[in-house]
C-alpha cells in the first residue's frame, strides 16, 4: 500500500490476487481507498469501502467480504446507501432543493418562507423529514397559534404542506417510490383542526379620508424629516392607484412617462406587466418629487435595496394624528370598494387592480389599453379627493 505512488492524471487501480473484484484506488492527489466492484442487478457498480490507513487491508478485505455476502443473497448495497442517504434527509435539506426548484420566487416570498423557517420550525430544521409526524404537526400548529396568532400558525402549515408535497415528488428511492408515503400535515384537514381565520376585510371608509387625508399632509409638512414627505407621497400613490405596497415601494422613475401621463409596474404578482394612465392628481404628485428626485426609485429609502421599506413608524404617526386604523394593504382595498361603489365597470376594475380575468370569456375580448382606463381612474381619484375635502381642480396646488 505505502508503495503505491499517485499517477500524473486520473486515477490508478491496483486489483487484488486473492478476493476479485477488490481493488485499491489512487487519485492524483495521493488519496488511496480501498473499493469493491461487482455485478448488481445486470450492472457492474463500483463501491467506495473506505480510506487507507484508516482502514487496513484486512479490515477493508472483511468489509469486502460482507458487502459480497449481501449482494449474494439478493441485496443491493448501492440502493440501500441510497436509501439510508434519503432517510436522512432533513427539514433543511429539503428547503434548500425546494428554493433551487422554485427559481423564480420573488425576494419577498424568499424573505417570508426563511422567516417562517426561522420563527415556526426552529428546532426542526436538523430532524429527518421521515422523523416529522402528524402528532407532531398537529402540536406545533397549536403551538405556533398560541405565540404568534392563529392565522400565522395556518400560514406556517401551509408552508410546512408545500415543502412535504415537493419532498414526496423530489426524493426517491432505487425503485422509483418516494420515501414519504404521506404529507403529515393532512392531520390538520383530517381533523378540522384548521384555525377559522376571517379574510381581513378593512377599509378606509368614506367618513374617515377626511381626517387620514389630514393626517397624511400633517406628515408631509414635517419641516424636519424629508423622509416624512416621501412616506407621504408614498400613502397617497397607493391610496389612489391602488397599487400593491411593494409594486409602489420598486418603482421606477425609468418606469413613468409623465410626457405620456403613464406608468408601468414590471414585476406584478401575477407576473402581467401593468401600464396605468397617470390622473390629475397623481401627475402633480410625481411631477413634484421629481423636480427633487436623486435616486432611481420613486421613493427612495436609505437601505441596501435602494427603495423604501414598510415604514411602520411614519404610519403609526398618520394613525395617531387622524385617528384612522390602517394598514398599507387596506388601502388598495379602499380604492376597490370606491372604485367598485361609484360603478366602475367591473372589467375595468379589474384591470386597473390587476387582477387576472382567465375564467371569464367575455373579458377575453376586451382591450383595456391605457387610455381607455384614464377615465375610470380620474374618476375614482375625483371622488376620494371630495371625500378628502379637496377640490379635484385645486388638487395640483395642494399636493
Amino acid at each position: 500500500m505505502d508503495r503505491l505512488n499517485a499517477p500524473i492524471a486520473g486515477q490508478t487501480f491496483t486489483r487484488d490476487s486473492e478476493l476479485k473484484g477488490f481493488a485499491v484506488r489512487v487519485t492524483t492527489s495521493g488519496a488511496k481507498s480501498f473499493i469493491l466492484e461487482k455485478r448488481i442487478d445486470g450492472k457492474v457498480k463500483r463501491l467506495t469501502l473506505g480510506r487507507y490507513p484508516e482502514l487496513t487491508v484486512e479490515q477493508a478485505r472483511k468489509e469486502a467480504h460482507k458487502l459480497l455476502g449481501h449482494i449474494a443473497t439478493g441485496r443491493n448495497p448501492t440502493a440501500e446507501k441510497k436509501q439510508k442517504e434519503l432517510q436522512a434527509t432533513t427539514l433543511q435539506k429539503a428547503f434548500d432543493d425546494f428554493l433551487l426548484a422554485r427559481k423564480n420566487l420573488k425576494p419577498r416570498t424568499l424573505y417570508d418562507y426563511r422567516r417562517l423557517m426561522k420563527v415556526a420550525f426552529p428546532d426542526w430544521q436538523n430532524k429527518a423529514l421521515v422523523d416529522i409526524s402528524k402528532e407532531m404537526v398537529a402540536k406545533r400548529h397549536t403551538k405556533i397559534g398560541a405565540e404568534h396568532g392563529e392565522a400565522y400558525a395556518n400560514l406556517a402549515m401551509r408552508f410546512l404542506r408545500a415543502l412535504f408535497n415537493f419532498s414526496i415528488a423530489q426524493y426517491e428511492d432505487g425503485s422509483g417510490n418516494a420515501i414519504l408515503r404521506e404529507n403529515p400535515v393532512v392531520r390538520l384537514t383530517q381533523t378540522r383542526a384548521w384555525y377559522r381565520v376571517a379574510r381581513r376585510q378593512t377599509i378606509i371608509k368614506s367618513h374617515q379620508l377626511k381626517p387620514w387625508y389630514e393626517g397624511v399632509m400633517t406628515l408631509k409638512n414635517d419641516k424636519v424629516s424629508q423622509q416624512s414627505a416621501l412616506v407621504a407621497d408614498y400613502l397617497l400613490f397607493l391610496l389612489f392607484t391602488g397599487l400593491r405596497r411593494q409594486e409602489a415601494a420598486t418603482l421606477k422613475w425609468s418606469d413613468i412617462d409623465l410626457r405620456g401621463r403613464s406608468f408601468t409596474i414590471r414585476d406584478t404578482k401575477n407576473r402581467e406587466p401593468l401600464t396605468l394612465p397617470l390622473t390629475d392628481f397623481v401627475y402633480s404628485l410625481l411631477e413634484k418629487r421629481k423636480a427633487t428626485a436623486d435616486s432611481e426609485y420613486v421613493f427612495a429609502g436609505g437601505g441596501k435595496a435602494g427603495h423604501l421599506i414598510e415604514p411602520r413608524h411614519q404610519v403609526q404617526q398618520v394613525r395617531n394624528t387622524s385617528g384612522v386604523s390602517f394598514t398599507l394593504h387596506d388601502l388598495r382595498r379602499s380604492y376597490i370598494t370606491i372604485a367598485e361603489s361609484i360603478d366602475i365597470s367591473a372589467y375595468a376594475l379589474k384591470r386597473l387592480v390587476n387582477h387576472k380575468m382567465s375564467n371569464d370569456v367575455t373579458a377575453g375580448y376586451i382591450v383595456n389599453d391605457v387610455e381607455r382606463l384614464r377615465e375610470p381612474m380620474q374618476k375614482i381619484s375625483d371622488y376620494l379627493l371630495k371625500c378628502m375635502g379637496v377640490n379635484p381642480s385645486d388638487a395640483k396646488n395642494i399636493i
